[in-house]
């Protein structure tokens, strides 16, 4: 088994803990009513897209999210949120260095003996969602699941959910599929997005993603047999049918929508050995991205 199989299949355990970390840790979190950023790099950017959408969804304030290299300095924030799986990812720790001082800042990290330490003011630490594989699954999610469980959104039924999403068979024949459409709403768009990263990732697949709503201007036109299309969420009204109307495959999420990235997980992993690759290796990537002064 690879190291990114073996981590995604221990999800259920590490989303458990990070709902417990959340309580210990919540007064390093966002409170009600602030103001607040949520960044990373990669797949933490498109965890942060998710939490900061389901944070002012759920009314506890204003929540933007940025990659942290495009972060807007001229806009003022109560606290910033730095997703960092490594802890030394050079954009996140330039964005730190720079707030320090002016604006409150908080990392969740999984690695305790990273600069990140002492770059931002607060630091929240899964340790237990750390990750050996260069393509993240985790550790992502057991962020995500920090910050929906300090939200109050996180319950019981999302692991059972997950636990779920790793028993089930996938769809037999869908690791053929020539490319991958995934779709979210609201918070889901940036599951989509981290969906979509995932299968380039691991498999070296064709892969897109958008809001919803979106697909009907202009996505639509690459959909015919032997494509798919994956909806994080529910769906609106009449795509699916006419999705399937292309001839190609609709996949439509009936978990909860954390639990059907762990699915899209697998099927990474699944078109990779279809395709003779090793998931654990990807083309042109390493852990961390720390650039030369």
């Amino acid at each position: 088994m690879s190291h990114v199989e073996d981590e995604l299949n221990s999800q259920p355990e590490c989303w458990t803990r990070a709902a417990r970390q959340a309580e210990r840790s919540a007064a390093a979190l966002p409170a009600p009513g602030e103001r607040v950023a949520v960044v990373g790099c990669g797949t933490s950017y498109f965890m942060a897209q998710a939490a900061a959408a389901l944070r002012e969804s759920a009314g506890r304030g204003e929540t933007d999210a940025f990659a942290a290299s495009e972060f807007p300095h001229g806009r003022r924030y109560d606290r910033v949120v730095a997703l960092t799986r490594s802890g030394t990812t050079t954009e996140v720790l330039d964005l730190l260095g720079r707030l320090k001082g002016h604006t409150p800042t908080t990392a969740v990290t999984a690695d305790p003996d990273t600069p990140v330490m002492t770059a931002a003011d607060e630091v929240v630490v899964l340790d237990f969602a750390d990750e050996r594989s260069v393509v993240q699954t985790r550790f992502a999610t057991s962020a995500l699941t920090l910050l929906r469980a300090h939200l109050g959104l996180h319950t019981d039924a999302v692991v059972a959910d997950a636990r779920t999403a790793l028993s089930t068979p996938l769809p037999v024949g869908l690791d053929a599929c020539t490319q991958f459409t995934f779709l979210g709403r609201g918070w889901t768009v940036g599951l989509a997005s981290e969906a979509g990263l995932k299968m380039r990732e691991a498999s070296l697949a064709w892969t897109e993603a958008y809001p919803a709503m979106e697909y009907r201007h202009g996505p639509i036109s690459v959909t015919t047999e032997g494509t798919a299309t994956w909806m994080l969420g529910e769906a609106p009204d009449g795509l699916a049918a006419q999705v399937g109307a292309t001839g190609g495959w609709w996949i439509e999420g009936r978990l909860d929508p954390l639990a059907e990235l762990v699915r899209v997980q697998r099927l990474a992993v699944a078109v990779a050995a279809r395709r003779g690759l090793d998931p654990d290796r990807p083309r042109h990537l390493t852990r961390s991205v720390i650039l030369a002064p």
